[in-house]
């Protein structure tokens, strides 16, 4: 499997844990603000499975957990399956990330007890998915995989990128009600650095008061609400 970054550690990306970070290349939305461009459009540079499973096993006793993002990690199903079967072998805990549109596989990385964490974005409500991503969605893929994560053991989080050009209060509201009693909700504020669209570049995210505003209304819906 050929990867497009690592990050050696990082204490954010995966609560609780000193991780190490690899990017995969590939995604099937083509969101306007996306931070990593170059993972989408395939210009990122190379690195092997075998140079980031060397560094891991170096890194052993001191990194404890790996968190796969991207791009979108599900597209690669069995390439990946095999390397996280690795990670585990090394004994790292293994988060990924994932936009939903890939349950089935999903499904077998928590039948098989293969991820101890899953991130998944949430873009828009289920009516808004085409406008917001610039990709077609079978959104009842995003449903699904909505409803194994709520209905699993895996721990997990559901986050929203916020621009005040894209989604509203309104739009939030939905998408709480599709995640009603979740355990972890983050609002993730937009910060222009590069994006995929250029133009995105002079849009912004939500205001200090606009942010409170959205957690006093995700306290009647989740469990833990957090801005990021």
């Amino acid at each position: 499997m050929i990867f497009g970054g690592l990050q050696r550690s990082s204490l954010i990306d995966y609560p609780g844990e000193l991780a190490a970070i690899v990017f995969t290349i590939g995604c099937n939305f083509r969101c306007p603000y996306c931070h990593n461009p170059e993972l989408v459009n395939g210009t990122a540079e190379r690195l092997s499975e075998d140079n980031i499973l060397s560094f891991l096993n170096k890194r052993r006793g001191k990194l404890t957990a790996v968190s796969i993002t991207g791009g979108e990690p599900t597209l690669h199903n069995e390439n990946l399956l095999n390397f996280i079967k690795k990670l585990k072998d090394l004994g790292y805990k293994v988060k990924i990330d994932t936009n939903g549109t890939n349950p089935e596989f999903l499904k077998t990385l928590i039948k098989e007890k293969l991820i101890d964490y899953v991130a998944m974005d949430i873009k828009a409500p289920l009516d808004r998915y085409d406008e917001v991503v610039k990709a077609n969605v079978d959104t009842s893929l995003i449903k699904k995989s909505i409803n194994l994560i709520l209905e699993g053991e895996v721990p997990y989080e559901f986050r929203t990128t916020v621009l005040k050009c894209l989604l509203n209060e309104s739009d939030i509201e939905k998408i709480l009600n599709i995640i009603k009693d979740a355990r972890l909700y983050c609002i993730q504020n937009f910060i222009p650095t590069k994006t995929l669209d250029p133009s995105f570049l002079d849009k912004r995210g939500l205001s200090k008061r606009e942010l409170d505003d959205l957690k006093m209304l995700s306290k009647k819906y989740v469990k833990i609400y957090q801005i990021r």
